[in-house]
């Protein structure tokens, strides 16, 4: 069975991650996978909205790391590329329901969305730093203009997770759901039956401040990111996360 699963219904996609017995922690072909889903959707004009999405109990783990060590994403033309390029430009509504946990690039990409609905049980974290790394996602700039810098700082700097409460709190997510996927369809059937040319250009507009700004972080953290993967530090880190893993 597909590790990304879409269904589609009454203008909505539903992209959802599909490998909860490892949390759903991504691997290159999922990210490539996510790319397509959201490339496809941008042109197909029958969707007016998209949802991402989780199986089981966790929105997703983060990369997989046995698997990121195994194919970096060191090319400005790989499979992770492609997916945070397509999140960047994707010109439609974009919502997500989390929960569970939700790490690294499963908090960054909901910087992205448009409307997050998250469960009392949702946990985010960006441990970057942690790992050897450097925030990714446009994340270095979108997060710390969402909560101040002080704050940001704090989170990227500890790797420190924080609860749904926390997120609402922060904006990361406008609301608290038990049921977050129930919420959120029912969000974005109200978007959809929007006029579509006019939810684009207002997206757009709520975009146009930020959007070239993002990109050039984008590439300025893929660039730290890439170096970062090859250093031994990062190296150290990776290998003492698959040993406490595998305890």
């Amino acid at each position: 069975m597909s590790e990304i699963l879409t269904t589609s219904a009454e203008q909505i996609l539903t992209i959802s991650f599909n490998r909860p017995a490892k949390m759903n922690a991504l691997t290159r072909d999922m990210y490539a996978g996510l790319a397509t889903a959201l490339n496809e959707a941008a042109g197909d004009f029958g969707i007016r909205a998209v949802i991402l999405t989780s199986e089981g109990d966790h929105f997703t783990a983060g990369n997989d790391i046995g698997d990121f060590m195994a194919n970096p994403p060191t090319d400005s033309d790989s499979d992770v590329a492609k997916f945070l390029a397509a999140l960047l430009d994707f010109p439609k509504p974009l919502l997500a329901a989390v929960k569970g946990n939700a790490v690294g690039v499963g908090t960054t990409m909901l910087l992205h969305c448009d409307v997050v609905v998250a469960s009392p049980t949702a946990k985010f974290s960006m441990p970057f730093t942690s790992l050897g790394l450097v925030p990714e996602a446009g994340s270095s700039y979108l997060f710390p203009r969402l909560v101040g810098y002080q704050r940001a700082a704090q989170i990227f700097m500890t790797g420190d997770s924080f609860d749904a409460a926390a997120a609402k709190e922060m904006g990361l997510v406008a609301q608290i759901e038990n049921d977050p996927i129930t919420a959120v369809t029912t969000i974005a059937k109200h978007i959809a039956q929007q006029p579509p040319q006019a939810m684009i250009n207002t997206k757009a507009l709520l975009k146009s401040g930020s959007h070239d700004a993002v990109a050039a972080v984008m590439r300025a953290e893929f660039e730290l990111f890439s170096l970062a993967l090859q250093s031994e530090e990062a190296m150290d880190a990776f290998m003492k996360f698959m040993a406490k893993k595998g305890k």
